[in-house]
């Protein structure tokens, strides 16, 4: 497995979390009054949907892309599992579980493996055993 794979789950996690803003402030927009409407002025065109209703479109849209993600965000954290449960070294497999099933910083990976490593020991553990196997 490369680099690039064992880190799907931390920037797909990273998407999840962007797009959820983006629905909490369209969600705030939909909740927001709006103005009165002054009936003497002519009407915009358009294609007829209210701005609340492609508010509502596009709500709907993100949330069942966000249910997308989780999913698939389920099967890369299932398949992170298999691969690092395969690994021979308990210590390697701390390693590969911190940083990428928990998504933690080499720093914060390096505290909790303990033991005196650094973070450049923690990763060079990491390199090494990607680039021999």
């Amino acid at each position: 497995m490369t680099l690039k794979e064992l880190s799907q789950l931390f920037y797909l996690k990273r998407e999840i979390e962007i797009d959820q803003q983006r629905l909490d402030e369209l969600e705030a927009m939909a909740a927001a009054p709006s103005s009165p409407r002054m009936t003497d002025l002519p009407r915009g065109s358009g294609d007829g949907a209210s701005k609340i209703e492609k508010l509502v479109e596009e709500i709907d849209d993100l949330k069942a892309l966000i249910a997308a993600k989780q999913i698939q965000c389920i099967h890369e954290k299932n398949r992170l599992e298999r691969y690092i449960s395969g690994i021979d070294d308990s210590h390697v497999r701390a390693v590969f579980s911190l940083r990428f099933e928990q998504g933690l910083s080499w720093d914060e990976v390096s505290v909790k493996v303990g033991g005196g490593n650094s973070v450049g020991a923690v990763k060079k553990c990491c390199y090494r055993y990607l680039k021999n196997h």
